[in-house]
């Protein structure tokens, strides 16, 4: 089967739409098959990842002619530019037209990417597929304890994940996502973008995300899903509270989608109030693709990612590597996962590639999670910066962070742990107040999570934050938190 099926007899249906052009299916096979024509020797190609028509254009060309792609984030520093571009020496770079590219990559051979183009030779012809295990994409890593590392995701995991998730969100070629993620990050290039491709269907780039013009969309442009960011929903949630009228849009939708980072449970409680929905929630990684997800006709349950999609395996081990037996929701351990989603590794890494995998096949994802007895993963953090012990327990920063959420003062929180002499580690919080609410105190704050969860769970240190420090996704960065002052 091919990665784009729809391609075989393009459908007259838009298949692309952006603020500033859309694309029907045969439009965008016949400008991609230009794309794929002008590729012919090249071995990798870098595309130049901004959100518009032109980078989807340029990805479906190379996917089309076979030829690996390095999605470059528009926003990278010239270190990790440089890196990027001598780890996996692209032979070309795409790009839309008259964009003034960084000097590392407008020192290679150059392909813009024209909308309007068609593929010369026999215009009904499609490049032969190429085999399943063959690389698809080089994805790079955020690189949070040294340089970033590329991923080499294969066209079999693309394919494999895409279906997987088609068939829990129940997707078809009659829905349109619309959303406003970036295009070098898996979510919005690979899940949104390509997965409704490979349905026949549509997807509807916002540009710059705004609550409005997803309602908008969701209201009366045809948009059926919303693919977002925790920091997004935040920002439809305040948006609707202040004008009601923009809730209808988000009432109508076939499924509200969350990901790239836990949601708290506030912001579920916000928008159902506000739409009557429900969010789905979804977890994944780069090398990994999508791992678990909510069901379209499932429990959506607040702080929960769902069950493993169809072909995932996953477990939790200890800190031997030992399975977790446990389905209580209470036992934490990591989160390694197995199946045809899976990277072939990273590029030019071998080391790396050996360290991320057990030697019976499982990738370790450094996230730590429960699993509970219906199967429900609850993701609570990250193994580096998430798992605190603390007087003996092992403790996920991410409940106690959606319980400080729970607090009508607190607005954002980060939680981390610190070195105690006593405890081994002190739970350390990381707050910033609530516009508009009085200030809770350091007490209150731990008394409010002791009462929720337990007392050995409390924060033992309040910082105030004017912000949190976050990347491109939303995601907070604990590494670079800091006290004020």
């Amino acid at each position: 089967m091919r990665l784009f099926p729809s391609f075989e007899d393009p459908p007259d249906r838009r298949a692309i739409a952006f603020p500033e052009a859309e694309l029907t299916h045969a439009e965008l096979r016949a400008a991609a098959l230009a794309v794929a024509g002008a590729l012919d020797g090249v071995q990798r190609v870098a595309v130049w990842a901004t959100t518009v028509p032109e980078t989807v254009v340029g990805v479906v060309g190379a996917l089309l002619a076979g030829v690996p792609v390095v999605p470059v984030n528009a926003k990278a520093g010239e270190r990790e530019l440089a890196h990027i571009l001598s780890d996996a020496d692209p032979g070309a770079v795409l790009s839309a037209p008259g964009v003034e590219l960084p000097g590392p990559l407008a020192e290679r051979r150059r392909i813009a990417v024209d909308l309007t183009a068609r593929p010369g030779g026999d215009p009904g012809a499609l490049p032969p597929e190429p085999d399943a295990e063959a690389p698809a994409f080089i994805a790079y890593t955020s690189g949070t304890t040294g340089p970033p590392k590329g991923a080499v995701l294969p066209r079999r995991a693309v394919a494999s994940n895409l279906d997987a998730v088609a068939a829990a969100w129940e997707w078809t070629d009659a829905d349109e996502v619309v959303h406003g993620l970036p295009l070098f990050h898996v979510h919005g290039l690979i899940v949104a973008t390509l997965g409704s491709l490979r349905r026949g269907g549509s997807s509807r780039h916002l540009g710059r995300f705004s609550a409005e013009a997803a309602g908008q969309a969701l209201l009366s442009e045809g948009a059926t899903m919303l693919f977002a960011v925790p920091t997004m929903y935040h920002r439809v949630a305040a948006a609707l509270e202040a004008d009601p009228d923009l809730a209808a849009g988000f009432a109508r939708a076939r499924l509200l989608v969350s990901g790239s980072a836990a949601l708290p449970g506030t912001e579920h409680a916000r928008i159902e109030r506000l739409t009557g929905q429900r969010i789905v929630e979804r977890y994944g990684m780069t090398e990994t693709l999508m791992i678990a997800g909510v069901r379209a006709s499932g429990e959506r349950r607040a702080a929960y990612v769902g069950l493993p999609f169809d072909g995932v395996e996953l477990r939790t081990v200890d800190d031997d590597g030992a399975p977790v037996a446990a389905r209580d929701d209470e036992t934490v351990g990591e989160v390694q996962v197995r199946g045809p989603n899976l990277f072939l590794g990273y590029l030019n890494r071998p080391d790396a590639t050996a360290e991320a995998m057990t030697d019976d096949g499982w990738f370790r994802t450094g996230d730590i999670a429960t699993i509970a007895p219906d199967g429900y993963v609850r993701v609570v953090g990250r193994r580096g910066t998430d798992l605190i012990k603390s007087g003996g327990f092992k403790i996920g920063a991410g409940e106690i962070e959606g319980a400080l959420l729970e607090h009508p003062a607190v607005a954002e929180v980060a939680v981390t742990g610190e070195p105690d002499p006593d405890l081994g580690e002190r739970i350390v919080a990381w707050v910033v107040d609530a516009e508009g609410a009085d200030p809770a105190s350091d007490q209150a704050l731990a008394d409010h999570v002791a009462r929720l969860l337990t007392p050995h769970k409390r924060p033992r240190v309040v910082h105030r934050m004017a912000d949190l420090p976050r990347n491109d996704m939303g995601k907070v960065q604990k590494r670079r938190l800091e006290p004020p002052g």
